[in-house]
């Protein structure tokens, strides 16, 4: 049985077209023995079908602008739809499933494929950090499992397009690559929630709780007073839980949410910055600016005229 990702050469870095017509492509680049990425950019395609079968463990994020994307997990007999403008992170360990692009007017997906080996060199033995814990996740014996899923934001396209548009050099191609993939990993991987072991049912299900309150109201958000009474707790015991869960405050929590709505707006360019700064809760936007360059390392202007 091959392995999906020790196909290079002495090069090792690889790029082969599957597929090139016109201005349409699928592209498959390896990179380092470690990193696979397919670019899928078609017009009025019917379904395609790729199998793969082999006993890597890897991560899988499929990224779908256009179309619609489907893993079929042949061992549990299970299939997972990644529609247009979503982003999907599956784990696993051991594949017989089949990667099927969808018949459509248009299909543009990007998937990234990274084996276990490549995220066991950033590991930190802190089993809730999310590198170790996607990695723990496919030391066990799984086929398919869809860990987490969101809509497309501005810096994820963004990265992606630095990543797809690599320049090709005489040299160093694959450090090149790998430095765009990893920025990508990065930030999709921050965005995962991880709660520990140690947290008892009824403190986790408080936390849950006053995040679905702050989901619904970032812009205006409730006291934290307010907002304990919501979740049927005190102020006190709330900070405490709430930090203990999400690893930081109930007001950092808050910027959070709010640069993540910004950085969705931002993709679809139709608001100016001022307007979306207005629209995610803040008044003036120089200081929205700061605050998202302090968090993504990018200007929200960037991204826009992206």
């Amino acid at each position: 049985m091959d392995s999906f990702f020790f196909n290079i050469t002495d090069t090792k870095y690889k790029t082969t077209k599957l597929l090139e017509k016109n201005d349409e492509h699928i592209t498959r680049v390896d990179i380092s023995n470690g990193i696979v990425f397919f670019d899928i950019n078609l017009k009025k395609n019917v379904d395609m079908q790729f199998p793969i079968k082999n006993l890597d463990r890897m991560v899988v994020i499929s990224v779908v602008q256009e179309g619609q994307f489907q893993i079929s997990d042949n061992i549990k007999n299970e299939e997972y739809i990644s529609k247009k403008d979503d982003i999907n992170i599956f784990c696993s360990s051991r594949q017989d499933f089949s990667l099927t692009i969808k018949k459509a007017e248009k299909s543009k997906v990007f998937i990234l494929f990274i084996a276990d080996f490549f995220l066991k060199r950033y590991l930190s033995s802190n089993k809730n950090e999310p590198l170790d814990f996607l990695y723990n996740k496919i030391q066990d014996e799984l086929s398919l499992e869809l860990v987490d899923s969101q809509p497309i934001d501005a810096l994820s396209l963004y990265i992606i397009n630095k990543i797809i548009n690599t320049k090709e050099h005489s040299n160093m191609n694959s450090i090149r690559y790998e430095h765009n993939v990893m920025e990508f990993m990065i930030h999709r991987f921050s965005l995962l929630d991880i709660y520990e072991d140690t947290i008892n049912a009824e403190d986790l299900v408080i936390a849950k709780k006053a995040k679905e309150h702050l989901l619904k109201n970032y812009v205006t958000p409730p006291t934290i007073n307010i907002l304990a009474h919501l979740c049927a707790t005190n102020e006190s015991k709330l900070k405490i839980i709430f930090k203990k869960v999400f690893k930081m405050t109930i007001y950092n929590y808050i910027q959070k949410l709010r640069l993540e709505k910004a950085n969705l707006l931002l993709k679809d360019k139709v608001l100016n910055i001022g307007e979306i700064a207005k629209d995610v809760g803040y008044k003036h936007q120089g200081h929205f600016s700061k605050l998202f360059f302090e968090t993504y390392g990018i200007y929200p202007k960037d991204l826009l005229k992206s």
